[in-house]
């Protein structure tokens, strides 16, 4: 609600704050109605996955027993399963892990083997010496399991049965590329892959957005305060989304049934990275509110109605993201939150409180960039917007009755 709201209508709610129950309506009935296709999106990707898993195994186990005739091929479909369930979307990268950690095991394996002999010892230094080479290779993961898993089957089994070494290293081979090439034939959806990592992040962001409004209103440093840490919190979530890009590029660029979709993949890897930036200029913009309140400084209406506005947007956005039907619903409320800002400024803030509306603007920006907006075009509209707002503003205000 803004200040001249406020004013026109005697301390009542206003007409932003009646739009703000407006959107909020329209989001709690989208919601509503798109709640079963969730937990259908959910079920069908998670079967998607499972179906490529048991492909993969089958048949990696054909071409390794079938084809290359190993008598007992336990690794090849081990193989398989591990680098899809292991790695979404980054199997070809699992699929090299693979081989480097069963190469890094067969090679202290046998090198420590034939000098030290076997038994319990010789099994703990073969392992160690082999994790501490995959180390050397990789930061961890996979690579690491491996080392460990073959020098223990290098250390135990080589005694009794020779020639383990060679068909181990082909099975890995087998496991990953029937992996990578089941990814490529049965691949999985790559915008609801970047959808789903995405609905915790929008969730948690649209929660701290309103939670930190309703502190800067009721004067409440605590809920502020929280909303400004659990927006810090925020790159678990972050990171999830990050993985999801890199399994969803993967899948456009390996399988012909999702070539098709490059175009948009490329758009929401545009929009996810702007909207990291977004979330880093949020945690500035809630920092900065909650040492306004702490501090006791003045806090004009349109401060929390700005961050409310940004907590609409967001839901907007998802909203018509997930539905496809994009509207100019969530651009405006951005702006609006630009005309909020613009008014609280000229109603007067303290330090803290004129950098929360720099980070508003920073924060408008962003998410314009992230809907597709050019860079120089969102920096301009925005600039623009904010002066207009005050000029507007400044008129509204003089043409008031003198208070004094």
């Amino acid at each position: 609600m803004t200040a001249a709201d406020e004013r026109g209508q005697g301390g009542g709610r206003g007409a932003a704050g009646r739009a703000r129950d407006g959107v909020a309506l329209f989001v709690r009935r989208i919601g509503r109605r798109a709640g079963w296709q969730e937990r259908r999106r959910t079920l069908e990707l998670y079967a998607i996955l499972a179906v490529q898993a048991g492909v993969a195994a089958a048949l990696a186990w054909v071409v390794a027993h079938e084809v290359l005739h190993h008598p007992s091929p336990v690794f090849a479909p081990t193989a398989a399963v591990g680098t899809i369930a292991a790695a979404i979307g980054r199997r070809t990268r699992r699929t090299v892990e693979l081989l480097l950690g069963v190469l890094a095991g067969l090679l202290v394996g046998d090198a420590l083997i034939a000098v030290i002999g076997t038994g319990p010892w010789q099994i703990a230094t073969v392992v160690t010496l082999a994790i501490l080479l995959a180390l050397t290779m990789s930061r961890g993961g996979a690579v690491v399991s491996q080392a460990g898993g073959t020098a223990v089957l290098i250390a135990t089994l080589a005694p009794v049965q020779r020639g383990l070494e060679l068909p181990r290293v082909i099975d890995a081979i087998i496991g990953g590329l029937s992996a990578v090439l089941v990814v490529a034939l049965l691949p999985v959806n790559p915008v609801r892959i970047i959808q789903r990592a995405a609905r915790p992040l929008f969730a948690a962001l649209i929660d701290h957005l309103h939670t930190a409004a309703e502190g800067l209103t009721t004067g409440d440093a605590a809920m502020v305060a929280a909303a400004r840490d659990g927006m810090n919190g925020l790159s678990p979530q972050l990171g999830l989304l990050k993985d999801a890009i890199s399994g969803a590029q993967e899948a456009v660029a390996v399988s012909p049934a999702r070539w098709h979709r490059r175009a948009e993949f490329e758009h929401y890897q545009r929009g996810t990275r702007y909207l990291e930036l977004a979330v880093r200029g949020g945690q500035e913009m809630l920092r900065r509110a909650a040492t306004a309140v702490h501090d006791g400084e003045t806090v004009p209406p349109g401060l929390p109605a700005a961050v409310h506005y940004f907590g609409d947007a967001l839901a907007l956005l998802q909203v018509e993201v997930e539905s496809g039907h994009r509207t100019q619903r969530s651009e405006q409320l951005i702006l609006k939150a630009v005309d909020r800002a613009a008014e609280a400024f000229d109603d007067g803030v303290g330090f803290s409180g004129g950098v929360v509306v720099a980070q508003i603007r920073t924060v408008a920006t962003d998410l314009l960039r992230s809907i597709g907006c050019q860079d120089e075009e969102a920096v301009s509209v925005i600039r623009e917007r904010f002066e207009r707002r005050r000029a507007v503003h400044s008129d509204e205000y003089s043409a008031e009755p003198d208070r004094s």
